[in-house]
């Protein structure tokens, strides 16, 4: 289930030359499953991050194979739409996020 219009991408051979600018991403396992739906006010350091520290150990997000993007300038807010609109077609969250994350949001 693809999420966003924009195709999908390769991890690690693109994810280092995305734009510094904000927009909301979409991370999928090797299945084409969803498995996390983000948000950034910068999408280059928050990927730089993911890559240089391959998800800081997080191992729900290390099984990232594949991710679309776009760029948006109120990323919160439409994360909170794709979040839903996933909810309502699948009956649950993606696998890596939580209820407590959307509460801080």
């Amino acid at each position: 289930m693809e999420l966003l219009e924009d195709k999908m991408r390769v991890w690690l051979d693109s994810a280092k030359f995305v734009k510094p600018v904000s927009g909301v991403y979409v991370l999928y396992n090797r299945n084409k499953e969803v498995i996390y739906i983000g948000e950034s006010k910068n999408l280059e350091e928050t990927f730089t991050k993911y890559v240089e520290s391959e998800f800081e150990g997080n191992e729900c997000k290390q099984k990232t194979q594949s991710y679309q993007r776009e760029f948006t300038e109120n990323p919160k807010e439409r994360q909170l739409q794709l979040i839903e609109e996933f909810r309502n077609h699948m009956g649950r969250l993606p696998y890596c996020n939580t209820e407590i994350e959307l509460e801080t949001l």
